[in-house]
């Protein structure tokens, strides 16, 4: 599958919090196509990924998320100059190039976590990770259809014919949770999570992470709350 290619001007409104805790507004279900068009995305706020460790580029970060009784929807929009990315197969690393990532931890507790990466490419790369002392592998899931298999689109943000920007909009079923708890979340309930970027376009990594991690992605101690209104 090739990378969708949609015309947005970057005129278009930056509005970011960085919230400890942020709220998660329920929906009824949508489809997502690339470019967050539906109507109850008005219902969440953007919210920033800051910068993580040295600033190599001006390029910004930022996410939407919300809930239906089904699923949770993403939302994700960063400023890129180019695609940085060799991959053509969902499953392959894709943080070894460009990225978007979530990760939600439901019971932190639990030192078990879900993670979730999408690339420019439109390619895919879903885990579940026992992180227990710092060491940890993601392991990849079972019977990947039908209800469990997640929904998600790409598109390219251009101005002028040259590339200004990507975003990603991804619908991650709660049956894909399973065997996690607190899943599917209730209204009241806070999870852990934490919503990130890399980017290579220097040859170097560069990051951003909503929650303050220190180096790592998976340094969940660290991620923060999100409440389901």
């Amino acid at each position: 599958m090739g990378i969708s290619t949609v015309f947005i001007s970057l005129a278009m409104l930056w509005s970011a919090t960085a919230s400890d805790t942020i709220p998660v507004h329920r929906t009824a279900d949508f489809t997502p196509d690339g470019i967050g068009s539906a109507s109850s995305w008005a219902l969440a706020e953007w919210h920033a990924m800051p910068r993580v460790g040295e600033k190599v580029s001006d390029f910004y970060s930022r996410f939407r998320i919300l809930y239906s009784e089904t699923g949770l929807y993403i939302l994700f929009h960063g400023t890129d100059a180019k695609v940085t990315s060799l991959y053509r197969r969902d499953f392959d690393d894709l943080y070894r190039a460009d990225v978007f990532e979530a990760f939600f931890h439901t019971r932190p507790a639990d030192p078990v976590y879900f993670e979730y990466e999408i690339s420019p490419r439109n390619r895919e790369l879903v885990l579940i990770i026992p992180n227990l002392g710092g060491k940890f592998l993601g392991w990849t899931p079972w019977k990947y259809d039908a209800r469990r298999r997640t929904i998600h689109k790409v598109s390219i943000v251009k101005e002028k014919g040259r590339m200004t920007g990507w975003m990603a909009e991804v619908f991650i079923p709660f049956a894909l949770l399973e065997p996690l708890r607190d899943n599917p979340p209730k209204p009241g309930i806070v999870w852990n999570a934490n919503f990130c970027r890399l980017d290579y376009d220097s040859g170097r990594m560069e990051k951003w992470a909503w929650s303050p991690v220190r180096s790592g992605f998976h340094e969940f101690d660290r991620y923060r709350s999100i409440h389901f209104e």
